[in-house]
Protein backbone atom coordinates (compact mmCIF):
# COMPACT_ATOMS: atom_id res chain seq x y z
CA UNK A 1 0.00 0.00 0.00
CA UNK A 2 1.71 3.68 -1.24
CA UNK A 3 1.82 6.18 1.25
CA UNK A 4 -0.11 8.15 -1.12
CA UNK A 5 -3.07 5.85 -0.52
CA UNK A 6 -2.50 5.86 3.39
CA UNK A 7 -1.99 9.56 3.23
CA UNK A 8 -4.45 11.55 1.20
CA UNK A 9 -2.76 14.81 1.55
CA UNK A 10 0.72 13.75 0.00
CA UNK A 11 -1.35 13.55 -3.12
CA UNK A 12 -0.54 15.73 -6.69
CA UNK A 13 -2.94 15.11 -9.41
CA UNK A 14 -1.15 16.50 -12.18
CA UNK A 15 -2.61 18.88 -15.30
CA UNK A 16 -3.29 16.25 -17.99
CA UNK A 17 -1.50 17.43 -21.13
CA UNK A 18 -0.68 15.90 -24.53
CA UNK A 19 2.61 13.51 -24.45
CA UNK A 20 5.07 14.45 -27.14
CA UNK A 21 8.46 12.61 -27.88
CA UNK A 22 11.88 14.41 -26.91
CA UNK A 23 14.01 11.61 -28.86
CA UNK A 24 13.59 8.62 -26.52
CA UNK A 25 12.13 10.59 -23.74
CA UNK A 26 8.48 11.02 -23.67
CA UNK A 27 7.08 14.03 -22.08
CA UNK A 28 3.79 14.79 -21.20
CA UNK A 29 0.73 12.94 -20.49
CA UNK A 30 1.53 10.21 -17.38
CA UNK A 31 5.43 10.39 -18.32
CA UNK A 32 7.74 10.71 -15.82
CA UNK A 33 8.48 14.58 -15.07
CA UNK A 34 11.51 14.72 -17.35
CA UNK A 35 15.01 16.50 -15.45
CA UNK A 36 17.08 18.84 -18.05
CA UNK A 37 19.89 20.99 -18.15
CA UNK A 38 22.05 22.92 -20.12
CA UNK A 39 26.24 22.87 -21.31
CA UNK A 40 27.82 26.10 -20.86
CA UNK A 41 30.67 25.12 -23.02
CA UNK A 42 31.64 26.20 -26.32
CA UNK A 43 29.51 24.05 -29.38
CA UNK A 44 32.55 23.98 -31.19
CA UNK A 45 34.53 22.31 -28.75
CA UNK A 46 32.95 19.16 -28.97
CA UNK A 47 35.31 17.18 -26.56
CA UNK A 48 34.32 19.43 -23.91
CA UNK A 49 31.01 19.84 -24.68
CA UNK A 50 30.48 16.00 -25.13
CA UNK A 51 32.20 15.41 -21.85
CA UNK A 52 29.72 17.87 -20.11
CA UNK A 53 26.65 16.23 -21.67
CA UNK A 54 27.78 12.83 -20.15
CA UNK A 55 28.07 14.06 -16.93
CA UNK A 56 25.49 15.59 -16.62
CA UNK A 57 23.14 12.42 -17.86
CA UNK A 58 25.75 10.29 -15.65
CA UNK A 59 24.06 12.41 -12.61
CA UNK A 60 20.67 11.76 -14.12
CA UNK A 61 19.45 14.42 -16.61
CA UNK A 62 17.10 12.85 -19.18
CA UNK A 63 17.82 15.64 -21.69
CA UNK A 64 20.50 18.26 -22.07
CA UNK A 65 20.59 21.08 -24.11
CA UNK A 66 23.02 22.89 -26.01
CA UNK A 67 23.44 25.99 -27.28
CA UNK A 68 23.41 26.56 -31.61
CA UNK A 69 24.30 30.49 -31.89
CA UNK A 70 26.68 29.72 -35.60
CA UNK A 71 26.79 27.52 -38.39
CA UNK A 72 30.11 26.34 -36.83
CA UNK A 73 28.18 25.15 -34.02
CA UNK A 74 26.00 23.56 -36.05
CA UNK A 75 28.32 21.64 -37.94
CA UNK A 76 29.62 20.80 -34.56
CA UNK A 77 26.20 19.71 -33.15
CA UNK A 78 25.95 16.49 -35.32
CA UNK A 79 29.04 14.92 -33.52
CA UNK A 80 27.98 15.85 -30.11
CA UNK A 81 24.63 14.13 -30.85
CA UNK A 82 26.16 10.89 -32.05
CA UNK A 83 28.09 10.62 -28.73
CA UNK A 84 25.41 11.66 -26.60
CA UNK A 85 23.60 9.11 -23.83
CA UNK A 86 20.59 11.34 -24.07
CA UNK A 87 18.53 13.10 -26.50
CA UNK A 88 19.75 17.03 -27.15
CA UNK A 89 17.76 19.89 -27.50
CA UNK A 90 18.98 22.68 -29.84
CA UNK A 91 19.16 26.31 -28.19
CA UNK A 92 18.10 28.67 -31.28
CA UNK A 93 17.88 32.15 -30.99
CA UNK A 94 17.90 35.13 -33.76
CA UNK A 95 18.96 33.21 -36.69
CA UNK A 96 16.12 30.61 -37.79
CA UNK A 97 18.83 28.70 -40.44
CA UNK A 98 20.27 27.10 -36.88
CA UNK A 99 17.45 25.78 -36.30
CA UNK A 100 17.09 24.24 -39.57
CA UNK A 101 20.63 23.12 -39.53
CA UNK A 102 20.29 21.24 -36.41
CA UNK A 103 17.20 19.35 -37.39
CA UNK A 104 19.45 17.94 -39.98
CA UNK A 105 22.39 17.45 -37.87
CA UNK A 106 19.91 15.27 -35.66
CA UNK A 107 18.57 17.25 -32.68
CA UNK A 108 16.27 15.85 -31.02
CA UNK A 109 14.25 18.81 -30.62
CA UNK A 110 14.43 22.68 -31.23
CA UNK A 111 13.86 25.10 -28.62
CA UNK A 112 13.05 28.67 -30.23
CA UNK A 113 12.02 32.19 -28.82
CA UNK A 114 9.52 33.81 -30.09
CA UNK A 115 10.66 36.83 -29.22
CA UNK A 116 13.95 36.89 -31.70
CA UNK A 117 13.12 34.07 -33.82
CA UNK A 118 12.04 36.29 -36.33
CA UNK A 119 8.78 36.16 -38.68
CA UNK A 120 6.13 33.42 -38.96
CA UNK A 121 7.59 32.67 -42.62
CA UNK A 122 10.84 31.77 -41.03
CA UNK A 123 8.80 29.66 -38.35
CA UNK A 124 7.38 28.08 -41.18
CA UNK A 125 10.81 26.45 -42.18
CA UNK A 126 11.98 25.99 -38.84
CA UNK A 127 8.61 23.57 -38.23
CA UNK A 128 9.61 22.45 -41.94
CA UNK A 129 12.68 21.00 -41.06
CA UNK A 130 11.40 19.39 -37.56
CA UNK A 131 9.07 17.79 -39.42
CA UNK A 132 11.01 16.35 -42.18
CA UNK A 133 13.91 15.08 -39.59
CA UNK A 134 11.56 13.90 -36.62
CA UNK A 135 12.40 16.98 -34.09
CA UNK A 136 9.55 18.40 -31.73
CA UNK A 137 9.77 21.58 -30.48
CA UNK A 138 9.79 23.97 -27.45
CA UNK A 139 8.44 27.44 -28.03
CA UNK A 140 10.68 29.44 -25.13
CA UNK A 141 8.82 32.11 -23.87
CA UNK A 142 10.97 34.34 -22.16
CA UNK A 143 10.58 37.85 -19.82
CA UNK A 144 13.50 39.19 -21.09
CA UNK A 145 12.91 39.28 -24.55
CA UNK A 146 9.06 40.04 -25.82
CA UNK A 147 8.04 40.97 -28.92
CA UNK A 148 7.52 44.46 -29.50
CA UNK A 149 4.07 44.93 -30.16
CA UNK A 150 3.50 43.29 -27.02
CA UNK A 151 5.31 45.35 -24.91
CA UNK A 152 3.88 47.78 -26.74
CA UNK A 153 0.26 46.46 -25.68
CA UNK A 154 0.65 45.89 -22.39
CA UNK A 155 3.41 48.28 -21.41
CA UNK A 156 6.06 46.08 -19.46
CA UNK A 157 6.45 42.10 -19.28
CA UNK A 158 3.28 40.77 -17.46
CA UNK A 159 2.13 37.36 -17.13
CA UNK A 160 -0.81 38.31 -19.99
CA UNK A 161 2.31 39.27 -22.46
CA UNK A 162 3.96 35.94 -21.91
CA UNK A 163 0.78 33.42 -22.02
CA UNK A 164 -0.65 35.44 -25.52
CA UNK A 165 3.20 35.25 -27.04
CA UNK A 166 2.60 31.56 -26.26
CA UNK A 167 -0.54 30.91 -27.60
CA UNK A 168 0.04 32.91 -30.71
CA UNK A 169 3.09 30.57 -31.56
CA UNK A 170 1.61 27.73 -30.63
CA UNK A 171 -1.34 28.78 -33.16
CA UNK A 172 1.60 29.25 -35.76
CA UNK A 173 2.14 25.54 -35.85
CA UNK A 174 -0.99 23.94 -35.05
CA UNK A 175 -1.74 25.67 -38.77
CA UNK A 176 0.76 24.05 -40.05
CA UNK A 177 -0.60 21.00 -38.61
CA UNK A 178 2.78 20.61 -36.35
CA UNK A 179 1.57 19.49 -32.71
CA UNK A 180 5.01 17.99 -31.16
CA UNK A 181 5.17 21.16 -29.39
CA UNK A 182 6.13 22.39 -25.17
CA UNK A 183 6.35 25.31 -23.82
CA UNK A 184 7.90 27.62 -21.78
CA UNK A 185 7.03 31.13 -19.95
CA UNK A 186 10.01 31.77 -18.04
CA UNK A 187 11.06 34.60 -15.86
CA UNK A 188 13.68 35.65 -13.36
CA UNK A 189 10.83 36.95 -11.25
CA UNK A 190 9.26 34.11 -9.24
CA UNK A 191 5.85 35.61 -8.96
CA UNK A 192 5.63 36.88 -12.99
CA UNK A 193 6.87 32.91 -13.89
CA UNK A 194 4.49 31.54 -11.29
CA UNK A 195 1.45 33.79 -13.10
CA UNK A 196 2.45 33.26 -16.36
CA UNK A 197 2.72 29.45 -16.13
CA UNK A 198 -0.06 29.12 -14.42
CA UNK A 199 -1.92 31.17 -17.44
CA UNK A 200 -0.18 28.94 -19.67
CA UNK A 201 -1.55 25.48 -18.24
CA UNK A 202 -5.18 26.78 -18.60
CA UNK A 203 -4.85 27.93 -21.86
CA UNK A 204 -3.31 24.94 -23.82
CA UNK A 205 -2.91 21.08 -23.22
CA UNK A 206 0.49 21.21 -24.57
CA UNK A 207 3.48 20.08 -22.24
CA UNK A 208 5.15 22.38 -19.91
CA UNK A 209 8.80 22.68 -19.75
CA UNK A 210 8.97 24.69 -16.07
CA UNK A 211 12.33 27.03 -15.60
CA UNK A 212 13.45 30.18 -13.17
CA UNK A 213 15.57 31.48 -15.95
CA UNK A 214 18.56 33.11 -14.42
CA UNK A 215 17.75 31.94 -11.48
CA UNK A 216 20.91 33.45 -9.85
CA UNK A 217 24.26 31.74 -8.23
CA UNK A 218 24.20 27.93 -6.58
CA UNK A 219 22.58 29.18 -3.29
CA UNK A 220 20.53 31.55 -4.42
CA UNK A 221 19.15 30.06 -7.67
CA UNK A 222 18.48 26.87 -5.88
CA UNK A 223 16.40 29.07 -3.68
CA UNK A 224 14.65 30.55 -6.25
CA UNK A 225 14.30 27.82 -8.14
CA UNK A 226 12.38 25.35 -5.35
CA UNK A 227 10.13 28.16 -4.36
CA UNK A 228 9.29 28.73 -7.92
CA UNK A 229 8.99 25.18 -9.66
CA UNK A 230 8.48 23.24 -6.10
CA UNK A 231 4.78 25.87 -5.96
CA UNK A 232 3.79 24.64 -9.62
CA UNK A 233 5.07 21.45 -9.66
CA UNK A 234 2.74 21.22 -5.93
CA UNK A 235 -0.40 22.40 -8.34
CA UNK A 236 0.20 19.49 -10.29
CA UNK A 237 1.72 22.12 -13.87
CA UNK A 238 5.02 20.81 -15.16
CA UNK A 239 5.80 17.80 -17.39
CA UNK A 240 9.89 18.67 -17.75
CA UNK A 241 12.20 21.11 -15.63
CA UNK A 242 15.38 22.97 -15.43
CA UNK A 243 17.24 24.84 -12.83
CA UNK A 244 19.08 27.39 -13.92
CA UNK A 245 21.50 28.10 -12.10
CA UNK A 246 24.92 30.11 -12.49
CA UNK A 247 26.84 26.45 -11.82
CA UNK A 248 28.29 23.24 -12.90
CA UNK A 249 25.51 21.51 -14.77
CA UNK A 250 25.21 18.45 -13.07
CA UNK A 251 24.27 20.75 -10.08
CA UNK A 252 21.60 21.86 -12.07
CA UNK A 253 20.76 17.97 -12.56
CA UNK A 254 21.14 17.55 -8.67
CA UNK A 255 18.50 20.30 -7.36
CA UNK A 256 16.33 19.36 -10.02
CA UNK A 257 16.60 16.21 -8.76
CA UNK A 258 15.87 17.20 -5.20
CA UNK A 259 13.17 19.45 -6.15
CA UNK A 260 11.47 16.51 -7.98
CA UNK A 261 12.07 13.92 -4.58
CA UNK A 262 11.05 16.66 -1.90
CA UNK A 263 7.34 16.21 -3.94
CA UNK A 264 7.81 12.72 -4.42
CA UNK A 265 7.51 13.02 -7.80
CA UNK A 266 11.19 11.34 -8.94
CA UNK A 267 13.00 8.85 -6.90
CA UNK A 268 16.57 8.07 -7.86
CA UNK A 269 19.64 7.40 -5.40
CA UNK A 270 19.74 7.78 -1.81
CA UNK A 271 17.60 10.10 -0.02
CA UNK A 272 20.05 11.71 3.11
CA UNK A 273 17.39 12.39 6.21
CA UNK A 274 19.76 14.36 8.56
CA UNK A 275 20.03 16.54 11.37
CA UNK A 276 21.55 19.70 11.46
CA UNK A 277 24.03 18.44 14.39
CA UNK A 278 23.83 20.84 17.88
CA UNK A 279 25.63 20.17 21.07
CA UNK A 280 23.88 17.09 21.68
CA UNK A 281 25.44 14.96 18.37
CA UNK A 282 27.27 11.39 19.34
CA UNK A 283 29.60 12.45 15.80
CA UNK A 284 30.05 14.57 13.51
CA UNK A 285 27.51 14.74 11.68
CA UNK A 286 28.03 17.65 9.39
CA UNK A 287 31.30 16.06 8.01
CA UNK A 288 30.00 12.64 8.17
CA UNK A 289 26.78 13.52 5.36
CA UNK A 290 29.20 15.28 3.22
CA UNK A 291 31.59 12.35 2.85
CA UNK A 292 28.49 9.93 2.56
CA UNK A 293 27.08 12.24 -0.01
CA UNK A 294 30.01 11.77 -2.20
CA UNK A 295 30.69 7.83 -1.59
CA UNK A 296 26.76 7.51 -2.59
CA UNK A 297 26.57 9.45 -5.50
CA UNK A 298 26.76 6.35 -7.38
CA UNK A 299 24.10 4.86 -6.01
CA UNK A 300 21.02 5.12 -8.40
CA UNK A 301 18.57 3.21 -6.98
CA UNK A 302 16.08 4.98 -4.99
CA UNK A 303 16.34 4.51 -0.97
CA UNK A 304 16.34 6.57 2.01
CA UNK A 305 19.26 6.46 4.65
CA UNK A 306 18.86 8.77 7.99
CA UNK A 307 22.04 10.20 9.86
CA UNK A 308 21.02 11.84 12.98
CA UNK A 309 23.29 12.50 15.88
CA UNK A 310 21.48 11.69 18.73
CA UNK A 311 18.10 9.60 20.38
CA UNK A 312 16.26 12.61 20.22
CA UNK A 313 14.88 12.47 16.93
CA UNK A 314 17.35 9.58 15.86
CA UNK A 315 14.74 6.14 16.46
CA UNK A 316 12.02 7.90 15.44
CA UNK A 317 13.55 9.00 11.96
CA UNK A 318 15.02 5.59 11.47
CA UNK A 319 11.67 3.95 11.47
CA UNK A 320 11.34 5.56 8.27
CA UNK A 321 14.47 5.04 6.54
CA UNK A 322 15.71 1.69 4.61
CA UNK A 323 18.86 1.75 7.04
CA UNK A 324 19.62 4.48 9.72
CA UNK A 325 22.70 5.77 12.13
CA UNK A 326 21.62 7.36 15.14
CA UNK A 327 24.65 8.27 17.42
CA UNK A 328 24.92 7.26 21.05
CA UNK A 329 27.77 7.70 23.44
CA UNK A 330 31.17 6.31 24.25
CA UNK A 331 31.47 6.61 20.63
CA UNK A 332 29.28 4.15 18.98
CA UNK A 333 26.60 4.41 17.53
CA UNK A 334 22.92 2.35 16.68
CA UNK A 335 22.71 0.89 13.42
CA UNK A 336 18.71 0.57 11.84
CA UNK A 337 17.98 -1.36 8.96
CA UNK A 338 14.03 -1.50 7.54
CA UNK A 339 13.32 0.81 10.61
CA UNK A 340 14.31 -1.91 12.97
CA UNK A 341 17.27 -1.76 15.57
CA UNK A 342 20.38 -3.99 14.34
CA UNK A 343 23.24 -3.33 15.90
CA UNK A 344 25.98 -1.21 17.40
CA UNK A 345 28.88 0.36 15.09
CA UNK A 346 31.75 2.32 16.49
CA UNK A 347 31.78 5.82 14.96
CA UNK A 348 35.35 5.39 13.84
CA UNK A 349 34.10 2.62 11.28
CA UNK A 350 30.48 4.05 10.48
CA UNK A 351 31.35 5.58 7.63
CA UNK A 352 32.30 2.46 5.79
CA UNK A 353 29.90 0.46 7.15
CA UNK A 354 27.28 2.64 6.69
CA UNK A 355 27.85 2.74 2.45
CA UNK A 356 28.59 -1.13 2.50
CA UNK A 357 24.82 -1.51 4.27
CA UNK A 358 23.52 1.13 1.59
CA UNK A 359 25.29 -0.72 -1.13
CA UNK A 360 24.04 -4.50 0.00
CA UNK A 361 20.23 -2.88 0.48
CA UNK A 362 20.35 -1.26 -3.09
CA UNK A 363 21.38 -4.68 -4.35
CA UNK A 364 18.43 -6.02 -2.65
CA UNK A 365 16.08 -3.65 -4.22
CA UNK A 366 17.54 -3.48 -7.76
CA UNK A 367 17.11 -7.81 -7.65
CA UNK A 368 13.97 -7.67 -6.33
CA UNK A 369 13.04 -4.73 -9.25
CA UNK A 370 14.51 -7.25 -11.82
CA UNK A 371 12.58 -10.25 -10.71
CA UNK A 372 8.98 -8.24 -10.61
CA UNK A 373 9.76 -7.46 -13.94
CA UNK A 374 10.22 -11.12 -15.73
Amino acid sequence: MSLNHVRPWRNIYRRKSRQIMVGTVPVGGDAPIAVQTMTNTLTTDVKGTIAQVQAAAEAGADIVRVSVPDEASSKALKEIVAESPVPIVADIHFHYKRGIESAEAGAACLRINPGNIGSEERVKEVIKAARDHGCSIRIGVNAGSLEKHLLEKYGEPCPEAMVESGMDHIKILQDNDFHEFKISVKASDVFLAAAAYQGIAEATDAPIHLGITEAGGLVSGTIKSAIGLGNLLWMGIGDTIRVSLSADPVEEVKVGFEILKSLGLRHRGVNIISCPSCARQGFDVIKTVEILEKRLEHIKTPMSLSIIGCVVNGPGEALMTDVGFTGGGNGAGMVYLAGKQSHKMTNDQMVDHIVEQVEKKAAELDAAAAQAAE
